[in-house]
Parts: structure tokens; C-alpha cells; sequence
């Protein structure tokens, strides 16, 4: 299961996959591709060439996690296909699962506190 926490790192890989790849193909492309520690607990989330279907791959702890996720109408709002991975918050994963456009959701900027002394 993998928990919505607010330190949670989502990693998206903004290359379509070949969707036939199974957990040890991806494994090894999140070592490659994105140089990543795919046992780091993140979660990695792939996209399909169609942008209906995405792929997540998380490591639990004690095994890793691989869910297929298809959106029966409709596609998931993807970034521009390029090199490389973009980071998401929680809330932003959330938004993607859910096919909504995670893309206006930014977290509020965090203002440093002032030392009174």
C-alpha cells in the first residue's frame, strides 16, 4: 500500500514506456534512465505512449509494489515528452491517479520565521 505522507517523493518519468516491461524492467530503468535507487521507498510512476495508462513502482520495505492503473474515459495530464523525470507532491500524485490536472495544484510558499531575540 503505498501511503500518501507529506515527505513522500513521486518521481515521474516524462518518456513513454514499453508497456510490456514488468517489474524488473523497470527496476533497472529507474537505475539507468532516471539514476535512481529504485529500493529508496520514492515512488515511480511511468507513462504510457497512449497517456490513458500508467504504471507505479514503490518499494514497501519488504518487496516491491507494481500497480497498473487504466482511466476507462479520458487520459491523465502528462508533462511535455522529454529527457529525463519531474518531482510531484503528494497532493499532485493524488491529482494524477485521480485523471485530474495535477499540474495547478503548487504547494503554498513557506516563509522562513524571523528569529525575535
Amino acid at each position: 500500500m503505498i501511503t500518501l505522507r507529506p515527505n513522500l517523493k513521486v518521481v515521474v518519468a516524462t518518456q513513454p514506456i514499453d508497456f510490456r516491461k514488468g517489474v524488473h524492467g523497470l527496476v533497472a530503468l529507474v537505475a539507468e534512465a532516471l539514476k535512481a535507487d529504485p529500493y529508496c521507498g520514492d515512488v515511480f510512476v511511468f507513462r504510457s505512449k497512449r497517456k490513458d495508462r500508467l504504471k507505479i513502482l514503490v518499494w514497501d520495505g519488504s518487496g516491491l509494489i507494481l500497480a497498473t492503473k487504466w482511466l476507462e474515459a479520458g487520459r491523465f495530464s502528462w508533462p511535455p515528452v522529454q529527457d529525463g523525470a519531474i518531482r510531484l507532491s503528494a497532493v499532485q500524485f493524488a491529482l494524477l491517479l485521480d485523471g485530474l490536472a495535477w499540474q495547478t495544484a503548487s504547494p503554498p510558499p513557506v516563509k522562513k520565521p524571523r528569529w525575535m531575540g
